[in-house]
């Protein structure tokens, strides 16, 4: 799977805009690479997913995404615009 810009539902109320690249994985360990992931709350209100730290790349289990869609146009550029 090629790295996308996606929108990653990863709880009821906690989306996230990421580049998302789908990695091989023994069951159960993490086999989904996040780099620059960002919640979002409004086209406003982007921010990185762990302040705390300068890392870029996060492994997620695809078993802990309920969902994930194509953001908009507007959505992408604000997306670059902040990661880049």
């Amino acid at each position: 799977m090629a790295k996308e810009i996606k929108c990653i539902l990863v709880e009821v109320d906690k989306l996230l805009i990421s580049e998302i690249e789908e990695i091989d994985a023994e069951l159960g360990n993490p086999n989904c690479k996040l780099t620059n992931p960002v919640v979002f709350e409004s086209l406003d209100k982007m921010k990185p997913l762990v302040e705390a730290s300068d890392d870029v790349e996060f492994m997620i289990r695809s078993e802990d995404i309920l969902t994930i869609a194509s953001p908009t146009k507007e959505v992408i550029k604000k997306y670059i615009d902040l990661t880049s």
